[in-house]
């Protein structure tokens, strides 16, 4: 079996400081604007991005492990995440300020796949990586009651 592996990066714009910013891509900031993303806690924590914190989601009717890895508060945090069966690998985000208020968001999917049927769910996520962050930010935009900047900033 030849495998996928992909590393995907890219950028969004969010209109909050860095340190608001960082707090969306939190499991529990998540919620706030992701539609279907419940993280479940199999152990009480009041800080969620902390290294070692474990949750699951189960959205698009595939279960996910996750386990934050890493932090660097209101900067970066990554996790490592595994859909059994499917695919495994990194997900960090890393918060800039943009010299106008707001925040440039990186983030970069480093996956592979574990099986023969998770490489082509893997590919699909590959080539729509642009519009998935493309409708992170638009949801973001949303949420905070505000056009996306990057629509903003072509009108």
């Amino acid at each position: 079996m030849s495998g996928a592996q992909y590393t995907l990066t890219g950028r969004l714009a969010v209109a909050l400081p860095p340190v608001e910013a960082f707090t969306l891509f939190t499991p529990r900031g998540e919620e706030q604007w992701v539609a279907g993303w419940r993280p479940r806690f199999p152990v009480k924590t009041n800080d969620d991005s902390a290294p070692g914190t474990v949750f699951e989601t189960g959205a698009h009717s595939e279960r996910t492990i996750w386990v934050v890895v890493e932090r660097e508060p209101g900067r970066r945090v990554s996790y490592a995440r595994v859909t059994p069966g499917s695919r495994a690998g990194t997900v960090t985000v890393e918060v800039d300020v943009d010299g106008q208020g707001g925040s440039t968001i990186r983030v970069t999917y480093a996956l592979t796949a574990l099986t023969p049927e998770g490489q082509g769910p893997l590919h699909e996520f590959a080539e729509r990586y642009p519009n998935f962050l493309q409708s992170w930010e638009e949801e973001i935009a949303r949420h905070l009651g505000s056009r996306p900047p990057s629509a903003a900033a072509q009108s």
